[in-house]
């Protein structure tokens, strides 16, 4: 009996040991756990899109060695914060959203690593921007305080000009910190930037003749900022002969970029691969296109202003027709409106040329029509803001190029497939010219990020290899381009990679869907999910995973 006792009171002291210690481990576990909570993503979310920012030191955003050495140390935190979260169980949509942060985070990680504008490129501080852009974000890197011009109506209001007063007043400590960041060597990254500060000063000669009459205080902080602009560019000329290094980030550095921060599936060859397919592609069909047509007379291009105003509107209204009767896309009130803000007026040839798109839409507005989807992506993020907060606003570090650029550039092509240019088949020759310009231009870019090529070569190229020498080497847009495909590496492949993303994702939707498919409910779907890398887009409406890095 009473070994009994001993026994049962053995077994009762291990029992209760074994529950303290299962406690105790329970305990810590809670302590150390990740949390699987998506609301911790989405705080995560907003400290991050804080600390992106430099610090501000007397109005103007730190970029210095100090404040950009300190910054890379501290990403490291993020990181781990963001690592720390456990998304197993989360629905797709959420763990899209996880990569999109992770996205970002590796794109601030490469500017530092690689890329570092505040050191190798004198563009990234143009801080003036009449014109807004028609992707979610500018493209390009761009500095912090940048001034979004477009935005004031004019005539200011009082409050209008000090807030923009404010802003200006930053241009000069902004430029002479520049002086003492730039360090970099890369020599074609300094040399075009010398053209964006030039760019800068006529800005600001503009404005000036915009604001007269208004406070003499903005008057005075206009002629400060155009005094250091010039200021600074001639510092540029005086140090270009000194830099004589490569502007690409090399092929391993593109790679990896492709893959972690634009979440793209594909390599440096293979879309050097696919760029000059799609260019032989683009030149064979032009041809037979123009076989075809070459008993129709080659139409002209707009003349005159009235015909301008006349025709581009009657295009808007054309294709925004063929959208609905169609049954392409669902249609918002805000999207005729939007195209229609963007017509512009009319300009007369100079020298008797145009620039490249102009040319192109002076031929046959509605073509350029198509493109202009950027304009419903911006609507739709205004008028129909995405429940996520990650797809809310526009990504950083032009991660939603492959997106943006590629539907516009995709609806191209799509829309002549679908009938729009059917009782104007010469118009199908401009679709054809439009596909062999990106191309050639993507070639460019990618050929400067190896290292192969000069800017000076890219631009050639593209000249070369566009249509009807519509894309003239000693035109601004040409070098605008390969500049921005310098600054932004994948940029230029965007256009064209993007487009082949969503044209695999329309073809395994379809075969997902069979009888259920109808080409309207595929826009409609790829709408709904933002403007977010098409490899996110293809997970949450099929399911399936494009191997992310991570996942």
């Amino acid at each position: 009996m009473l070994a009994k006792r001993a026994v049962c009171k053995l077994m009762l002291l291990v029992g209760l040991f074994v529950f303290v210690v299962l406690c105790s481990t329970r305990s810590d576990a809670g302590e150390n756990k990740p949390s699987a909570d998506y609301d911790n993503l989405v705080a995560l979310f907003e400290d991050w899109r804080a600390f992106q920012k430099p610090p501000l030191v007397d109005g103007v955003f730190d970029y210095s060695a100090a404040a950009m050495a300190k910054q890379q140390r501290e990403l490291a935190a993020y990181q781990k914060r963001l690592a720390a979260i456990d998304t197993s169980g989360w629905p797709v949509s959420q763990r899209v959203d996880y990569h999109l942060v992770k996205a970002e985070m590796n794109g601030l990680d490469f500017d530092h690593r690689v890329r570092k504008p505040w050191v190798n490129n004198p563009a990234f501080y143009v801080m003036i921007f009449p014109e807004q852009s028609d992707t979610p974000a500018r493209e390009g890197p761009v500095i912090h305080g940048a001034i979004e011009l477009w935005t004031y109506k004019f005539p200011l209001t009082a409050q209008q000009a000090a807030e923009l007063s404010a802003q200006i007043r930053a241009i000069p400590p902004a430029l002479a910190q520049a002086k003492r960041n730039l360090t970099g060597n890369a020599k074609d990254l300094w040399t075009a930037g010398i053209r964006n500060l030039k760019d800068q000063s006529g800005d600001l000669n503009a404005l000036a003749d915009k604001v007269k009459g208004m406070p003499q205080t903005l008057v005075d902080d206009i002629r400060a900022a155009r005094a250091a602009t010039d200021a600074f560019r001639d510092w540029l000329e005086q140090e270009a002969p000194s830099k004589t290094g490569p502007s690409g980030v090399g092929v391993e550095n593109y790679n990896w970029y492709l893959r972690n921060v634009q979440l793209m599936p594909y390599t440096w060859q293979e879309e050097v691969t696919i760029m000059r397919r799609e260019l032989w592609r683009a030149h064979a069909s032009l041809r037979l296109e123009e076989h075809r047509n070459r008993k129709l007379p080659q139409p002209g291009p707009v003349a005159t202003a009235e015909e301008y105003d006349r025709r581009f509107n009657e295009a808007v209204t054309e294709y925004m027709a063929f959208l609905r009767e169609e049954e392409i896309v669902s249609i918002r009130d805000y999207m005729d409106a939007a195209l229609r803000a963007r017509i512009g007026s009319f300009s007369p040839a100079k020298n008797g040329r145009r620039e490249f798109f102009a040319e192109v839409s002076y031929r046959d507005p509605v073509v350029m029509r198509t493109h202009g989807y950027h304009w419903f992506d911006l609507a739709r993020m205004q008028h129909e803001p995405h429940p996520s907060p990650m797809r809310r606003v526009p990504l950083l570090y032009n991660i939603f190029a492959g997106r943006a650029e590629g539907l516009a550039t995709g609806v191209e092509e799509m829309m002549m497939h679908a009938g729009l240019f059917d009782e104007r088949p010469r118009a199908r020759e401009l679709i054809w010219i439009l596909l062999a310009q990106r191309a050639a231009r993507a070639l460019g870019g990618l050929y400067m990020h190896s290292n192969e090529w000069t800017m000076e070569q890219a631009v050639q190229f593209a000249s070369k290899w566009t249509p009807r020498g519509w894309l003239a080497a000693d035109g601004d847009l040409v070098r605008f381009e390969q500049h921005l495909y310098l600054q932004q590496p994948m940029y230029g492949s965007s256009y064209i990679m993007g487009k082949i993303e969503i044209e695999q994702l329309l073809a395994e939707r379809s075969r997902q869907l069979g009888e259920a498919f109808t080409l309207k409910r595929f826009m409609d779907e790829l709408n709904a999910a933002g403007v977010i890398p098409v490899s996110l887009i293809r997970w949450e409406l099929t399911g399936e995973a494009t191997k992310l890095p991570g996942e």
